[in-house]
């Protein structure tokens, strides 16, 4: 489950916590979850503004991310033959 006793969790929190895993998600994938595991609902667009939140300095100092900002910390790949995108996060920003 995506909670914690400490705080209430933001959005960029949650999406942290899907994605520490390394796997491929999409924006639906990540909704998805969010409101299954923390029982909370957020828009396509508030989720892709917390993804590109990962990249910035201030989140990549919380979440213990490579602060060098030479290195990508979220992947964007298309989806082949359908829609949209996929993202990994990349904790060190290093490509594989």
């Amino acid at each position: 489950m995506i909670t914690s006793k400490k705080k209430i969790l933001s959005i960029t929190d949650c999406v942290y916590l899907c994605m520490r895993n390394g796997k491929k998600w999409t924006y639906w994938q990540l909704q998805e979850t969010i409101k299954e595991k923390a029982n909370k609902f957020y828009s396509e667009n508030s989720i892709g503004a917390a993804v590109r939140d990962l990249r910035k300095m201030p989140e990549r100092k919380k979440y213990n991310l490579n602060t060098n900002m030479a290195f990508n910390t979220v992947k964007k790949e298309a989806i082949t033959g359908g829609k949209g995108y996929t993202y990994r996060l990349v904790e060190k920003g290093f490509e594989e």
